[in-house]
């Protein structure tokens, strides 16, 4: 079943995997925040075609004067990812980066489009990597294909504070009432899906040894535990540039229960910890991954609600009332967004709170007005930013 893997002391028990775990969940001093942006390329001439990465690449700006990285997802999504910091200082540095961008696009004839789900082009990937053949063997067609190749996210990272359990079950418990008022992809094959959500429904169908969200018991690191060692192993790394798929459905409690030719050692547990994708997931800091794609304009909200409701704890006591018959309702959210009234009237009061712990954690006037904007706007009519999405105003 397994191969070889870089050398390192074979884990002895699953004592070891408990360890790992409580070293994702280390209490930290800080509130940063940083925000990793996904974005669809078009050409604006013709929609439906597929715009390479090396057209793209000669577009970019030389330097981004905020700093980010660019990096591209196997179908090309373009991802920017800010340097974290204060919720003020990273979002005018990850702005100015988005801003450079879409500039030196638009100059080109390409639109950097903010969607959670491509809407017109089918899945095809155009980065080779092992890893990614890897994957794509293990995920399968067309859901794996799909969020591979079609899919963009916002990714906020929190730091962890010093009561990271009470941030982690934030970031679960509000997760359906932030995925349905940033619900933003709901056409496939130009097409309404039946989604407002459209990417969280292709989440929905891929392997849910990895996908679902973690049990919570009341402790994180043993629940992040069970986690690790319950997910199918989806690939072994071999060496830099190798890797096998493995498709006998066996876990990483088997592996280490002996079910390969050899145990697993450390670099096979942490590399198998970034082959699971729960909605939040831990690594020293929060992975809050169940946001859909923005419009560039649009993305600061989302970015700075969901870091308000989460770190502040007035905001956060507030929202956790308003959600909490609503902690499970995920498809809900997926489904129908806001215009599931329950979760509506539950976001209703968490922007409020947002709102109200903005000036707490530096936010200016400009952002505090653009997240009202879009709560008068989404929030308060009951329609999710999917309900008022087209092709035209995409682009």
């Amino acid at each position: 079943m397994i191969g070889v893997t870089a050398e390192s002391a074979p884990l002895r028990d699953a004592s070891e995997v408990a360890d790992f775990a409580r070293n994702s969940f280390r209490p930290s001093a800080g509130d940063r925040v940083g925000v990793e942006l996904e974005f669809l390329v078009f050409d604006r001439t013709d929609v439906t075609g597929q715009v390479p990465v090396s057209r793209v690449e000669r577009a970019l700006p030389a330097r981004l004067p905020g700093g980010s990285k660019v990096t591209f997802e196997p179908g090309g999504q373009l991802e920017l990812s800010g340097p974290a910091g204060s919720l003020p200082l990273m979002l005018t540095a990850l702005a100015a980066d988005v801003a450079a961008v879409r500039d030196a696009l638009d100059a080109e004839g390409l639109a950097l489009a903010g969607v959670g789900l491509d809407p017109v082009r089918p899945a095809r990937r155009q980065l080779t990597l092992p890893r990614y053949d890897a994957m794509a063997e293990f995920l399968g067609r067309p859901y794996g294909a799909l969020m591979m190749c079609s899919t963009a996210s916002i990714q906020v990272n929190l730091d962890l504070g010093d009561r990271p359990a009470a941030r982690w079950e934030r970031a679960h418990a509000l997760g359906p009432m932030l995925l349905a008022a940033f619900a933003n992809s709901p056409l496939s094959d130009g097409r309404p899906s039946g989604w407002m959500s459209g990417r969280q429904a292709v989440w929905d169908n891929l392997d849910p040894t990895r996908t679902v969200p973690v049990p919570r018991t009341g402790d994180p690191a043993a629940d992040w535990a069970e986690y690790l060692l319950d997910a199918r192993l989806m690939l072994v790394r071999e060496g830099d540039d190798h890797y096998r798929t493995i498709r006998d459905g066996s876990t990483f409690r088997d592996w280490l229960d002996g079910a390969g030719p050899r145990r697993p050692t450390a670099e096979d547990l942490a590399y198998h910890a970034t082959t699971v994708f729960p909605p939040v997931r831990p690594r020293g800091w929060l992975e809050i991954r169940y946001l859909d794609a923005q419009h560039p304009s649009a993305w600061p909200v989302c970015a700075a609600v969901t870091y308000a409701l989460v770190t502040d704890d007035r905001a956060a006591d507030t929202a956790m009332a308003a959600v909490e018959p609503h902690r499970q309702a995920w498809e809900a959210a997926a489904r129908c967004g806001l215009a599931d009234s329950r979760i509506g009237r539950a976001a209703e009061t968490c922007f409020r709170a947002a709102l109200e712990a903005l000036p707490r954690l530096g936010a200016d006037a400009a952002l505090a007005g653009a997240v009202a904007a879009f709560a008068d706007r989404h929030v308060t009519t009951g329609r999710s930013p999917a309900a008022d999405l087209t092709l035209e105003g995409l682009l």
